[in-house]
């Protein structure tokens, strides 16, 4: 996968967030999971990109690991909202949820793969 196609995978993951989030409870509860999940589900995109120009391979690490925790972060939010029943869309939760465990392979692999390279 090049870097275009995986910002794009990003990208498209923050617009599924979004619309996710989007149709959540509207109860204190689902206030606030949708803003925790839009802001750490929209934040690896923008990162993506910072980490695109890195000064240094370490400032890569840096940045990619900051799109890691956000990845992160992200599957524990769907986690709990899908335990808590916070949304009625379950398919695209479903589809968040898979795509969330994908990105974050990519980039356990892509950080791991740089670090190896700064050897």
């Amino acid at each position: 996968m090049n870097k275009q196609e995986l910002e794009n995978r990003l990208i498209d993951f923050a617009a599924i967030i979004i619309i996710l989030a989007s149709n959540f409870e509207k109860n204190y509860a689902g206030n606030h999971l949708a803003g925790q999940i839009i802001r750490s589900g929209t934040s690896p995109a923008l990162n993506y990109g910072e980490a695109q120009s890195a000064e240094s391979t370490k400032d890569f690490v840096h940045k990619m690991g900051v799109c890691l925790k956000e990845l992160r972060e992200s599957f524990v939010c769907l986690k709990i909202i899908e335990k808590a029943n916070l949304t009625k869309d379950v398919n695209r939760l479903s589809i968040a949820k898979k795509e969330v465990n994908e990105l974050i392979s990519i980039f356990v692999s892509s950080i791991k793969t740089a670090k190896g390279n700064m050897k």
